[in-house]
């Protein structure tokens, strides 16, 4: 067995204690790829981020940083913008040697621009799990848009499973840019050309006949508060203002969050994942992508087409960045699936972004 595990057998590692809550698992929280991880009935407010290193657990350090106690209990509470929160989360792990773990903000973190990373007891890195870990897991929340109310049992951020036998080695999990090419012609990735360079390049979307006129949102800087567990219950134009068409072209103010979408549409087959990465930051100053994993599935038109694009989310650095219809934007890194979800992306549950054009966060009505 070696890949990302699936739903099917991230259950098989709740039946058999390798995951943990205490809570009962909800409905919808195992994923055809990943696992939903829900926040607990506390959360920490810190002066800064921190990773605790080697020889010691997050608790420890919380006893030295945390300076607010807050109850999530109930109706929870409301996690400000620009304040860093640290939560322990209702599941932890008991892996075997040949199971890691990577962690993603959900597609709807990432659009609301809660900045939000995995934290484990003697971890060197943040959203990845040793093979073999066995301990707690702690959230780190920032939100930098808006201020949020979360409760215990908001669900945030993600965790997909690799598995690798023993011995096979210390090479890495995605597909060489030889096999997505012969993939390609076997079952189309995107609806166009295919850019390769360590995954599948993507562009993004600026041109005048994008979406109706308008090619992405700009988050405001002075909103009520979003609550991360209601769905549909916000206007748009409270919380974001259009970017209309123009020539081609955008800036990038520094320290703005951008919507945006690429030009191509996509489809991860059925036995691969995906996950967004970067570009070379020499390419630009900006970071695009913070919730990143593309489960099996995700795109699948009814003609057998790709169907949906990728959303971006955006933020330039330290200075002003124009970026230009069909610039390179980001890439997918895909790898191999252990075994084929029993339902894709779409096939069940909620899936709020299948067959996705330019596209807010679930929160927002369509107007």
């Amino acid at each position: 067995m070696i890949g990302v595990l699936s739903s099917r057998q991230i259950q098989a590692m709740v039946e058999t204690g390798a995951i943990r809550a205490s809570a009962p698992l909800a409905q919808g929280q195992i994923q055809p790829a990943s696992l939903d991880l829900r926040l607990g009935p506390k959360a920490y407010r810190v002066r800064a981020s921190f990773l605790p290193g080697k020889e010691r657990g997050v608790a420890d350090i919380l006893e030295a940083l945390a300076y607010d106690e807050m109850s999530l209990s109930g109706e929870g509470a409301i996690l400000e913008r620009g304040c860093v929160y640290v939560v322990p989360l209702l599941e932890s792990l008991a892996l075997g040697s040949d199971v890691s773990g990577a962690a993603n903000p959900k597609s709807s973190t990432g659009r609301l621009d809660i900045f939000t990373r995995l934290i484990t007891d003697r971890g060197e890195r943040f959203d990845e799990v040793e093979p073999g870990y066995k301990g707690p897991l702690y959230a780190e929340v920032s939100p930098r848009s808006f201020s949020v109310r979360a409760r215990q049992g908001s669900r945030l951020n993600q965790l997909r499973f690799r598995a690798r036998h023993e011995g096979a080695g210390q090479g890495g999990f995605a597909l060489s840019d030889a096999a997505l090419s012969e993939l390609n012609h076997k079952t189309p990735l995107v609806d166009g050309l295919l850019n390769l360079r360590d995954g599948v390049v993507l562009r993004v979307a600026l041109g005048a006949d994008a979406f109706n006129g308008i090619v992405g949102y700009r988050a405001q800087k002075h909103t009520d508060v979003i609550d991360v567990d209601r769905v549909g219950a916000y206007r748009i134009d409270d919380y974001w203002d259009p970017l209309p068409a123009r020539d081609g072209r955008l800036i990038l103010d520094p320290g703005d969050f951008y919507i945006l979408a690429t030009r191509e549409r996509l489809a991860i087959p059925p036995g691969l994942a995906a996950e967004m990465a970067p570009m070379d930051a020499a390419i630009g100053e900006f970071r695009v992508h913070y919730a990143g994993f593309f489960d099996p599935g995700f795109g699948a038109g009814l003609d057998g087409r790709p169907g949906a694009r990728a959303v971006l989310e955006v933020r330039s650095r330290e200075v002003p960045f124009i970026l230009e219809d069909g610039q390179f934007i980001g890439r997918l890194v895909y790898e191999r699936m252990a075994e084929t979800p029993a339902a894709l992306y779409g096939e069940a549950g909620v899936s709020s972004y299948q067959g996705q054009g330019l596209k807010l966060s679930k929160h927002f009505r369509a107007e």
